[in-house]
């Protein structure tokens, strides 16, 4: 379904890979390496930020690390995310904003890249944000900040639409 309106066309805000160690040390700097070596791009160290006795983590300490691609880095990472998951996308991983979110579980799914016994086994989760060319602007600028009316939102639906048309994946529940 077309919008008439071209600022109602979804477009990709930003895509966020997440590898999440649990620890400091040199299994986080393999997770790092992992991270750029896929995404091409810095990776930012993620931390705890409280205390959990049974995941053996306090507050302040260092436990993943994160990218967030915008614009063509994050279509061209996304094609390669979903060629590592077959484009196979189950319904459930989309959330009521219409961000859609899944997860790989080794970084040797993605085209090219063969298992390094140094490194060892790595999964990462793949966040989706999606919004609407005009508008969304409205609930992050400075001055007149207002909530986004109903017509901006995102649905499932839409969603889904979305990824089936631009990145021809299979919907699977």
């Amino acid at each position: 379904m077309e919008k008439s309106n071209p600022m109602e066309e979804i477009i990709i805000d930003k895509v966020v890979v997440n590898i999440g160690v649990g620890q400091a040390g040199e299994r986080l700097n393999k997770a790092v390496k992992v991270i750029e070596m896929l995404t091409h791009h810095k990776a930012v160290m993620t931390v705890s930020k409280k205390t959990v006795r049974e995941f053996n983590t306090r507050k302040g300490l260092t436990i993943g690390a994160k990218v967030t691609l915008r614009k063509d880095d994050a279509v061209a990472f996304l094609k390669e995310a979903l060629y590592a998951r077959e484009f196979k996308f189950p319904s459930y991983s989309i959330d009521k904003q219409g961000n859609a979110y899944f997860g790989i579980a080794d970084y040797t799914d993605f085209k090219g890249l063969k298992y390094d016994p140094e490194i060892g086994i790595f999964g990462m989760d793949v966040a989706v944000v999606l919004k609407r060319k005009g508008g969304y602007r409205i609930s992050k600028r400075k001055i007149r900040k207002q909530s986004l009316p109903r017509s901006l939102h995102i649905t499932k639906e839409e969603t889904l639409e979305f990824l089936k048309k631009n990145f021809q994946i299979q919907e699977v529940n």
